[in-house]
Parts: C-alpha cells; sequence; structure tokens
C-alpha cells in the first residue's frame, strides 16, 4: 500500500463517527510500521478520545517497539490545544513517531497549522495534503461550521419523474424502499431534522432513523401559527422536538417552543441550532420551506431522489438554483439521487 492508500484507510475509518462527533470532525489515524498496519483509530463520539489516541491504544502490546518506527497517517491535523481532552501532537510526541501524514489542516483558529508546527519543531518529518480534496468532502460540514460560523444546510426531496412532490393536501409515498433507507442514514448523519407545518399537518412524519442504525436528529418544527394538531407525531411522542411558534398546553417536556413570527425567519432557526453546537440542517420539506431556503440562498447541498413513478400533476418540486452545481448521481434501487452543491470547491 502507499500514502494514498492507507489515507483512504483514514478516511474509512473516520466516516465510522458521521453522527456522533459533530460538531467537531470525522478522523481517522493509521500507525504503519514497514508496510503493516500496527494501529487503526477514529474519533468515536463527541468529548471522548481523538482518532490519534485511538490509534495508539490499538497497538498491540508486542508491536509497541515499533511504534518509534512507524508512519502515522491522519485526516486531519493533530490538535495541538487543550479542550476535553490534551493535545494530540504531545502524544506523538511523547510516543516518538518519526513521521506524520495529514490529509487537511484544521481550520479551527485554535489549531489552524499550529499541530503541524509543534510536530516540526520536535524533529518530526511531516508532510500534509495527501487526497486533501476527499479530506475535504468528508468533513465538509465541519469546515463549513468553522469558517461560515453556521449549520451546514442540505435540502431534500423527492419527485417524480415528470417533476412533483405529490399530490396536493395528500400524504403521497415517493421513493422506493431502498431510498427511504438511505435517508434514515442521512437523517442519523445530522444534528437536526426540519420541516414545516403544512408535511408535519399532511405526512405526519416521525423524522427519526428507525430504518438505520445511529441516533436520532433533533427534530425542528416551523409552526408559526399554531396549526399543527397535537396529535401528530411532532407534538405527541416521546422524541424532542424544537418547535418555532406559540407554545401548546399539555405536552410532554421533550417539546422546546420558541416564539416566533407566523412566517418564521430561517435566520433565527439556524442561529439558534448554532448556539445549541447543531453543525448541520437536514432540510425535508415542504415546497413553501424548501422554496424559501432556495430563494434566499440558505442552503449548501441539495439532494434529490427522482423516482421513475409520475403523477401527472400536483405538487410542483423545487426548481435546482442555476448556481448549484452536480456533485454526484447514482441509483439507488429505481431511483436516481442526485447530490448538488452551492459551492463546487469540494
Amino acid at each position: 500500500m502507499n500514502d494514498q492508500e492507507y489515507m483512504r484507510r483514514c478516511f474509512e475509518l473516520a466516516r465510522r463517527g458521521a453522527g456522533y462527533v459533530s460538531p467537531n470532525p470525522m478522523v481517522g489515524a493509521v500507525l504503519v510500521c514497514e508496510g503493516k498496519i500496527i494501529g487503526e483509530g477514529w474519533h468515536k463520539a463527541w468529548g471522548e478520545a481523538h482518532a490519534e489516541v485511538n490509534c495508539f491504544n490499538a497497538v498491540a502490546p508486542e508491536n509497541q517497539h515499533l511504534v518509534p518506527k512507524s508512519t502515522l497517517y491522519c485526516s486531519l491535523e493533530p490538535c495541538s490545544h487543550y479542550g476535553k481532552t490534551p493535545p494530540c501532537a504531545d502524544l506523538i510526541i511523547a510516543r516518538q513517531v518519526p513521521r506524520v501524514l495529514v490529509s487537511n489542516t484544521d481550520p479551527n483558529p485554535l489549531v489552524a497549522g499550529k499541530g503541524l508546527a509543534r510536530l516540526q519543531e520536535a524533529g518530526i518529518a511531516v508532510e500534509a495534503g495527501i487526497l486533501e480534496q476527499e479530506g475535504l468532502w468528508i468533513n465538509r460540514f465541519f469546515f463549513h461550521w468553522i469558517t461560515q460560523k453556521r449549520p451546514y444546510v442540505i435540502l431534500k426531496w423527492a419527485q417524480t419523474a415528470d417533476g412533483f412532490l405529490g399530490e396536493k393536501d395528500k400524504r403521497t409515498v415517493i421513493s422506493g424502499p431502498a431510498s427511504q433507507r438511505l435517508v434514515h442514514r442521512w437523517r442519523a448523519e445530522s444534528d437536526a431534522i426540519l420541516v414545516g407545518a403544512g408535511t408535519a399537518i399532511i405526512d405526519d412524519p416521525q423524522l427519526n432513523a428507525r430504518h438505520y442504525f445511529g441516533k436520532n436528529p433533533l427534530r425542528v418544527l416551523l409552526d408559526g401559527k399554531g396549526s399543527v394538531p397535537v396529535t401528530r407525531h411532532l407534538l405527541s411522542d416521546e422524541q424532542p422536538t424544537l418547535v418555532f411558534g406559540p407554545e401548546r398546553a399539555g405536552l410532554n417536556s421533550s417539546k422546546t417552543f420558541i416564539p416566533s413570527a407566523e412566517m418564521v425567519a430561517l435566520t433565527t432557526v439556524l442561529d439558534t441550532l448554532r448556539q445549541q453546537n447543531l453543525a448541520t440542517l437536514f432540510v425535508e420539506g415542504g415546497a413553501q420551506v424548501l422554496q424559501q431556503c432556495i430563494k434566499q440562498g440558505l442552503w449548501d447541498e441539495i439532494r434529490v431522489i427522482k423516482s421513475p413513478k409520475r403523477l401527472g400533476g400536483g405538487l410542483e418540486a423545487p426548481r435546482i438554483p442555476a448556481t448549484a452545481q452536480l456533485r454526484e448521481s447514482f441509483r439507488v434501487g429505481d431511483d436516481e439521487v442526485s447530490v448538488f452543491l452551492r459551492n463546487n470547491s469540494l
């Protein structure tokens, strides 16, 4: 294996932290001696040990003497400051690793090259930029969180081949079972998930990840007029929900209400989520909310599931903005999934 292959292994490990480490980055680390991997680790959950720590801890007792002869691969620059854990750069120096390769430098001002500089000052050979674009893509939520200081907004909808979201005022299943499981994976990887009152009333969604292993996102409901019946899932069940709208009596403590105007300002929603350290927002509908996000430029990624079904009429799907750039397209079952980016530098 070469340097790029070891770095891709770091990426594979890093992805295991998806949905658990936010607003921290997903990070993987691999320790290699003479062409043999002797340790691997990844950041498993926010506030817990970093990838480098888990990597060193995974080295078997009989291989500990190989650490000072090894190369450490990290998908992101080792931290150099005290946070919830000690600096990983100090640990690498203490373990006498002679060579460190990373994909991306950390944009966090507390790090921002200081980790690599500390390693170099200790005499460690350092190289950055290995598969840099792949590393940026994996951690695009984190990089956006640090540089733009607001949650990364993902718009998602499913539409028919003739461009409709469904029948008006009627719950309509568009995508197939495989795509629905994919959506639940996306939910599990997001910090928060948002819908408007119309979707809550008509579709009565649960907005959880029940068809995929992983955590449930915080549900966000835009209900400025207080029109959603308390019998709907978003208000009646035990799952935590943040409601922008008038408080409703008789609901359990899992619901948090934030007073708002009848037309809830999306900027207010994003500011509130940022204050709660929620770095990704997954917007599932309805059409009016999606259009509002697009019109105000409050989106970073659009995921469209196109079904081969046809309706011949109904609620029209939003139009992809002219500035959107297609990042990737793939098939899931009978459906076609397309991912568009606002910023095509990734």
